[in-house]
């Protein structure tokens, strides 16, 4: 046991020097996966494994090697844990406890309730505005980007957003440059990623700066037409709480009850925002779209 002990304080101070998590650098979880993958992950153990395999798990892609490391991740956890040393990450993640073929049941949730409230609000946008309207094929195309893409690709289209609605209606050319200049920088900043090295830090600051240009941007239009447009109140308040918000992807927690961690709490904490997002796209739509109309009466 005090063998074991000098083990996990040794890597623990190596942490920061060598790849890889620390809990998947720790011996007894190697020692762990390789003898269960000998012992289940061949010849008739495999075909016994995979007749006892819930046909939901082998349909999401769970193998024989990932069940392996799944148990002697928990085995190594309670190995940190009866040492009095803090909870490590495998693979680069914290340890969740599945729930059905879930590795992150709360994400995966709050994801869905996401994708759920942007889905209800599409609606709800599509029954209450017509398709007439200046900003409706821009608010639309952001909709279905709220959930069902990356981070970063629902900044930028905030941001490109804001630049129709402040200036790309009276110059739609510089609305389309500027939207080519950020699928640019969304394809250099994906391929960089995925493709030369996936860079946390690199990632992060990326994205803080251009949520930092979005905050400034719609904060600024807010502010100067606060009293002529009643509703940017709603924009500015979704705004001040998105960044507000923000801050929990900073932080870095082994998962509550093995289920909720830090990004769990931010993806629920945005479901009402993104409901009252979409209050104030609609009320902006319908502004414009009346705007419009009384023009086209003058003219």
């Amino acid at each position: 046991m005090a063998g074991r002990t000098a083990r996990l304080v040794l890597l623990a101070g190596a942490a920061a020097l060598a790849s890889g998590s620390q809990g998947d650098r720790e011996p007894v979880y190697r020692d762990c996966v390789h003898r269960c993958e000998e012992r289940n992950c061949s010849g008739g153990a495999l075909r016994h494994f995979r007749s006892r395999q819930p046909i939901y798990m082998s349909l999401t892609g769970w193998t024989c090697q990932d069940d392996c490391k799944y148990e002697c991740m928990w085995v190594t956890v309670g190995l940190y844990l009866k040492e009095g040393h803090r909870v490590p990450q495998f693979h680069g993640k914290w340890p969740f406890s599945r729930f059905l073929f879930f590795q992150e049941p709360a994400s995966a949730m709050a994801s869905f309730l996401n994708g759920l409230a942007s889905l209800v609000m599409l609606c709800r946008y599509h029954t209450s505005v017509p398709a007439s309207s200046p900003m409706y094929p821009t608010c639309v195309a952001f909709a279905w980007k709220m959930d069902y893409f990356c981070a970063s690709t629902v900044i930028l289209h905030s941001v490109y957003l804001c630049c129709v609605r402040t200036v790309g209606l009276q110059h739609p050319a510089v609305a389309s440059a500027f939207r080519a200049l950020l699928l640019l920088m969304l394809t250099a900043h994906v391929s960089y990623l995925s493709l030369v090295h996936f860079d946390y830090g690199y990632n992060l600051a990326a994205n803080v700066a251009i949520g930092l240009v979005n905050v400034v941007w719609w904060l600024a239009w807010c502010l100067r037409n606060r009293r002529r447009l009643p509703h940017v109140r709603k924009c500015m308040v979704v705004v001040l709480l998105l960044q507000g918000l923000s801050l929990l992807e900073l932080l870095d927690f082994p998962p509550l009850f093995w289920v909720l961690d830090a990004h769990a709490i931010w993806h629920i904490s945005t479901i009402p925002v993104h409901v009252l997002f979409f209050s104030f796209l609609e009320d902006d739509s319908l502004y414009l779209l009346k705007e419009s109309e009384a023009k086209f009466k003058l003219d």
